[in-house]
C-alpha cells in the first residue's frame, strides 16, 4: 500500500489515487491549479480536521487495492458473477457518472487547441451508454440464464443462451474497438507536458477504466462464457 501522508501534495496524491480527485471535488479542496501545497495545509485552509481527510483518502486507496488482490478466476460461477457484479458493473455505474463532468470540462477548455479531446468525449459517450444497457442486460437477464443453465443444462436452455452469449461477445468487441481508438488518440494516455490537473486526471482516469473494462471482458469472455462453452 503506498504511503500516503499529511506531509503529500494534493496534486501528487490525486495522480497516485486519481479516484481521490472525487473526494477532493466534494470536499472543495483544489487538486489542479492550487494542487501543490500539503494536505495538512489544503485541510486546513477548508477548516477541516486533516487526520478525517487523510484517513478518507486511505480509505479510498486500501479499497482499491483489495480490489486487485482477488483472484476470481478459480472462483465457483455464483461467486464469479458476484464478483463480476461488484467490482465491474457496480464499479462502472459509480465511476462513468463522475468522471463525466472532468472528461466534458477538459474537452470544452482544451477541444479547440486539442481537437482529439472532442473525439475522447465522443467515445466516452459512447462507452458509457453501451456498457451501462450491456451491464443491466447481463444482470436482468443473461446471468440468470447462466446460473439456471449451468445448474440444470438442458437443450431448451442451451438454445436459449447461445444467441445472448454471442451478443454479448460481439459487444465486447466493440467496446475493445473503442477503447483501442481512444488509446491510439491520446497517444497512450500521455498528456501534454503543459496540461493541467484535469486534463492529466482525465487521462489517468481513461488510462484505468481500459484497465478495469479488458479484465472485466477477460473474466466473462475467458473464464464465464467458457464454461458455458463447456457444458454446451
Amino acid at each position: 500500500m503506498s504511503q500516503i501522508t499529511l506531509d503529500q501534495h494534493v496534486s501528487d496524491i490525486v495522480t497516485a489515487i486519481p479516484q481521490s480527485a472525487d473526494l477532493f471535488r466534494n470536499l472543495r479542496i483544489d487538486y489542479c491549479c492550487g494542487g501543490k501545497i500539503s494536505l495538512q495545509e489544503a485541510a486546513v485552509q477548508r477548516e477541516l480536521n486533516p487526520a478525517d481527510v487523510l484517513t478518507r483518502v486511505q480509505e479510498i486507496e486500501e479499497k482499491r487495492e483489495l480490489r486487485e488482490q482477488l483472484e476470481p478466476s478459480s472462483f465457483g460461477e455464483k461467486t464469479l458473477i458476484a464478483h463480476i457484479q461488484e467490482k465491474y458493473h457496480t464499479g462502472l455505474r459509480e465511476e462513468l457518472p463522475l468522471l463525466a463532468p472532468y472528461v466534458t470540462k477538459v474537452a470544452r477548455v482544451h477541444g479547440e487547441n486539442h481537437p482529439h479531446l472532442l473525439r475522447v468525449q465522443e467515445i466516452f459517450k459512447l462507452l458509457r451508454a453501451e456498457l451501462i444497457d450491456h451491464t443491466d442486460d447481463e444482470d436482468q437477464n443473461v446471468f440468470p440464464l447462466i446460473l439456471e443453465f449451468l445448474a440444470n443444462p438442458t437443450p431448451e436452455l442451451k438454445e436459449q443462451l447461445k444467441p445472448h452469449v454471442a451478443e454479448l461477445e460481439q459487444e465486447h468487441d466493440n467496446a475493445g474497438r473503442l477503447l483501442h481508438e481512444l488509446r491510439e488518440i491520446t497517444n497512450n494516455f500521455t498528456p501534454p507536458e503543459e496540461a493541467c490537473g484535469t486534463y492529466r486526471l482525465v487521462y489517468a482516469r481513461l488510462e484505468q477504466f481500459e484497465k478495469d473494462t479488458f479484465q472485466h471482458v477477460h473474466l466473462e469472455n475467458n473464464v464465464l462464457f467458457d464454461r458455458v462453452r463447456e457444458a454446451i
